[in-house]
């Protein structure tokens, strides 16, 4: 598996010749770089898992939800999570609707009406119009996937809510927006919305998130 995307560079490159504030904020995190890739199903229960909460408290009831199903970081089988009762979730800290979306999920790889190596050999819009027919997952968790998963490069996640933040931080010297503003600001960045994304939340937060 490829230490970081295949574009990372190229990415870094083009961000930083177009924009000046990227440029600085690419300049302070060398290092940092979108590694760790993982299958389809631990990379949308984990986003599942994310939603509408902060990535302190969603890392936490992750870990929990990764030792109930004797899985791992990197890995859960999702056979695991149908064999927990919806307790035993809820217990971890998902709520109700998350462990059903969660198992619904298991439910529906196992019986492999989703597939990984098939969402792969999707266009962008199509990987999302496919997700989010899904019961519990939106337009983020999709963005999610194609971002952590697919490695796609120019996905701008709109409805995330530390992204908005720190452009409205960086470009608007904090203060809120309208969304036409947003997309304004977002203009130089393509076909690399995805690493312009990813330095924007390191700005907030240095240590990655994983999903």
């Amino acid at each position: 598996m490829p230490s970081k995307p295949h574009y990372w560079d190229t990415a870094t490159g083009h961000l930083q010749s177009r924009d000046k504030t990227l440029a600085s904020i690419i300049a302070k995190y060398p290092e940092v770089k979108l590694r760790l890739k993982k299958d389809a199903f631990t990379t949308l229960a984990r986003a599942i898992a994310g939603q509408q909460i902060s990535v302190k408290a969603a890392d936490t009831i992750w870990s929990r939800v990764v030792t109930a199903a004797g899985g791992s970081t990197i890995k859960i089988r999702p056979e695991k999570i149908i064999a927990l009762k919806a307790k035993e979730l809820r217990g971890c800290g998902l709520s109700e609707r998350k462990a059903e979306y969660v198992q619904n999920l298991a439910a529906r790889i196992v019986a492999k009406e989703i597939s990984g190596a098939r969402l792969a050999k999707l266009e962008d819009t199509e990987v999302k119009k496919t997700l989010v027919a899904l019961h519990g997952i939106g337009p983020w968790t999709a963005d999610m996937y194609m971002m952590f998963n697919l490695w796609r490069p120019d996905i701008l996640p709109l409805g995330d809510v530390g992204l908005i933040r720190a452009i409205e931080l960086h470009y608007f010297n904090g203060k809120k927006v309208p969304l036409q503003k947003i997309r304004k600001a977002a203009e130089p960045w393509p076909p690399y919305a995805t690493v312009a994304t990813w330095y924007l939340w390191r700005s907030l937060d240095p240590i990655p998130v994983e999903y």
